[in-house]
């Protein structure tokens, strides 16, 4: 999910399958971000913008348009890969 200029927006993946709840697009580097500190003993300040990492364009072709299956690129050393359903992993 994205808007059309500026800031890409995501849904958070979430383990609450089944749930009702109504969730909230929240902005892709926070989202990014979060799965980065949680999957590596990274802390916040080690981590800049997502803009230092990867391009919005890039990024929104994938979250947004659906245009891209796909996106994978570096954050302080670990891969990153975010896919048009939503799921971020972060690998070595």
């Amino acid at each position: 999910m994205s808007s059309n200029e500026g800031t890409v927006y995501m849904l958070r993946s979430r383990a609450t399958e089944g749930s009702d709840d109504w969730v909230s697009p929240e902005p892709a580097g926070d989202v990014i971000a979060d799965a980065v500190l949680e999957a590596t003993d990274l802390d916040a300040d080690d981590i800049d913008g997502l803009d230092t990492y990867v391009d919005s364009e890039s990024l929104r072709a994938v979250v947004g348009e659906g245009t891209t299956e796909s996106l994978t690129f570096a954050v302080e050393g670990h891969d990153v890969t975010v896919t048009a359903d939503g799921e971020i992993s972060v690998g070595g």
